[in-house]
Order: structure tokens, then C-alpha cells, then sequence
């Protein structure tokens, strides 16, 4: 299978030069150097993957990704120059899967995209689960509690579905890092906690399943 791959940048040669690399890999490319030309392809063309600068001219990285996350959930690395103030969390909240610091290697790139895209693929085969007054859809990536649809980033949507797909098991901060953010995850255990935080403000304890913190260790799904 051939993966479409946009890479956005105001530097057209770093556009270039992550071009180069990755046809090399057998990857099909699509270049835009600001966050309205990356819409416009984003709307034309069928994409498996957006790299994304963070600091462009007009419309930046932060608003172009909140704009792509109207309407789709594609993988999207975001690139930050070394210096730059990058909020990990508001990222990540705002639907980013990763993240790196330029300059970097392009193989250090090209690991990212196949991680990426290895934990983004099987997911479309993900089953739904359903608990009492609780649908969380994998195909749609929505989630329904009490027959209202929430807004739930994809993140906060990876994290509940894999705590709900292990009810009662308890995982510590970094075993959660590292299955739904990726073992290449420079995060810390904050970023969890924003993300359980934010869930359970959208869904109250319910009587017969919750989040429970378990002090000392981590998280789990509990069920009743």
C-alpha cells in the first residue's frame, strides 16, 4: 500500500528535503508551504498523513490543525524548530499523534510516520464497546453516553477506548503513555492526567463503570 503523506512548511526546502527522503521510502508526497494551501489539498486529496509545521506566516500549525479536525482524525505530526515554545499539551489536545523538534534526522522522521501510522491503522479494526448508558464507537471515533454524542479529541477518545477495552486492569502513567501515544512519546505522566481529567469532566461517575484513579499506581476502567 502506498501512504499519501502531506508535509506543510514555510521553508521550501525543508519541504524538499523530507520529500526526497520520503519517496525514497515509497511514500507518495504532497507539499503546501502555508496552513490555507495544506487545507485546500487536505480537502482534495485522500491522505494517510499530515507533517505539519507549527510556526508559519498567517494561518500556523495550531489553527490548521484545529481547521483539519472538524471533519477528520488523520494522523498529524507537528514540527517545531529547536527554541520555539511548542505546548505539548495544547498539541495533544488539539488532536496532534506527535511531534519533533527541528533540525532532526529525516530516519528519525521516518520512524515517527511508520510508528504513527502502525498504531493509527489497526484501529480501524477496533470493535465498539458498549457499557450502560455508554457507546464509544472505534470505527467512528465517536462516543455516546446517555444517547448524546460527546466531543472527545482523538487522544481523550484512544485513551478511554483502551481503558474500556481492559475493564478493571489497572495501568501505571507510563504504560499508558506508551500504548496510546507511543513508545517514541517524549511526554511525561502530566499529559495523561490532563487527558483523564478532561474525559471525566464529559462523563460523570456512573453506577456501574468509572474511571477510578488508584493512587500510586495509575488508572483504570472500573466496572461494577
Amino acid at each position: 500500500m502506498e501512504y499519501r503523506i502531506l508535509v506543510v512548511d514555510d521553508d521550501v526546502n525543508i519541504c524538499d528535503l523530507i520529500e526526497i527522503y520520503l519517496e525514497k521510502e515509497g511514500y507518495k508526497v504532497y507539499k503546501a508551504n502555508t496552513g490555507i494551501d495544506a487545507l485546500k489539498i487536505f480537502k482534495e486529496k485522500q491522505l494517510d498523513l499530515i507533517v505539519l509545521d507549527v510556526m508559519m506566516p498567517g494561518l500556523d500549525g495550531y489553527e490548521t490543525l484545529k481547521e483539519i479536525r472538524k471533519s477528520s482524525q488523520i494522523p498529524v505530526i507537528m514540527l517545531t524548530a529547536k527554541g520555539e515554545t511548542f505546548d505539548k499539551v495544547l498539541g495533544l489536545e488539539l488532536g496532534a499523534d506527535d511531534y519533533l523538534v527541528k533540525p532532526f534526522e529525516p530516519k528519525e522522521l521516518i520512524a515517527r510516520i511508520r510508528a504513527v501510522l502502525r498504531r493509527y491503522k489497526p484501529q480501524l479494526q477496533k470493535k465498539s464497546l458498549e457499557y450502560k448508558d455508554l457507546i464509544i464507537d472505534a470505527d467512528s471515533y465517536i462516543v455516546i453516553y446517555q444517547g448524546k454524542e460527546l466531543e472527545m479529541p482523538p487522544k481523550e477518545f484512544e485513551l478511554l477506548y483502551f481503558l474500556a477495552s481492559n475493564p478493571n486492569k489497572v495501568f501505571t502513567r507510563d504504560q499508558l503513555l506508551y500504548e496510546v501515544w507511543g513508545y517514541d512519546y517524549p511526554g511525561d505522566s502530566r499529559t495523561v492526567d490532563v487527558h483523564i481529567k478532561r474525559i471525566r469532566e464529559k462523563l460523570p461517575e456512573h453506577d456501574e463503570w468509572q474511571i477510578k484513579t488508584v493512587w500510586g499506581v495509575g488508572y483504570k476502567f472500573e466496572v461494577k
